[in-house]
């Protein structure tokens, strides 16, 4: 992927403006937004009618997903990332207990593999921008990207959550990265 000197730069300055919005945010700020985002995402109508979803394991700067986990194991199936190398994979959830450091410190199961993308009726889906069109910046290796413009994902619905800070007039963007249908924040 060719990626232009003057895109590249416009990303990688969305990066740092956002860090720093998010500095100058407290703690009990960003947990409070972060529980009515969640909040959102369960009583969403796509996420109450799913029966897969793909979820993922939240570091300190994104949303929590801790609640949506631990609150819908049992209801649904949930899924979440696996990075081994250059390809990003899923696993599904069992439980807190189940979960180990992965790639780059994100937590990540233990369990097999799992394969059958076609049946993942959801995708929640983290960034460190978005836009009014679903456009997203991720963090820039293209994991999401490349996993998520796989054939089996065409009937998938991609909801991006973010803060409210991180919600941008325009989100640079290539051909080739994914748009969400839908970005929820607070």
């Amino acid at each position: 992927m060719y990626l232009s000197t003057d895109l590249h730069f416009k990303k990688k300055h969305l990066r740092q403006q956002i860090k720093a919005r998010k500095s100058q945010l407290p703690a009990e700020i960003l947990i409070r937004d972060s529980a009515l985002i969640m909040h959102r995402l369960r009583n969403h109508p796509r996420f109450l009618s799913a029966r897969t979803v793909l979820l993922f394991s939240s570091l300190p700067d994104e949303p929590s997903t801790l609640s949506v986990l631990v609150s819908c194991l049992n209801d649904k199936r949930l899924l979440l990332p696996v990075v081994k190398d250059d390809d990003m994979y899923v696993k599904e959830f069992r439980g807190i207990a189940d979960l180990s450091g992965g790639a780059f410190g994100i937590a990540e199961p233990s369990g097999p593999y799992f394969l059958s993308y076609s049946e993942i009726d959801l995708a929640v889906v983290p960034g460190v921008a978005f836009d009014h069109t679903g456009r997203r910046l991720g963090r820039g290796r293209g994991y999401y990207d490349r996993f998520l413009a796989q054939p089996e994902f065409g009937q998938t619905y991609k909801i991006g959550v973010c803060f409210p800070f991180q919600l941008v007039d325009t989100v640079p963007a290539e051909p080739w990265d994914v748009q969400m249908d839908e970005v929820i924040s607070c």
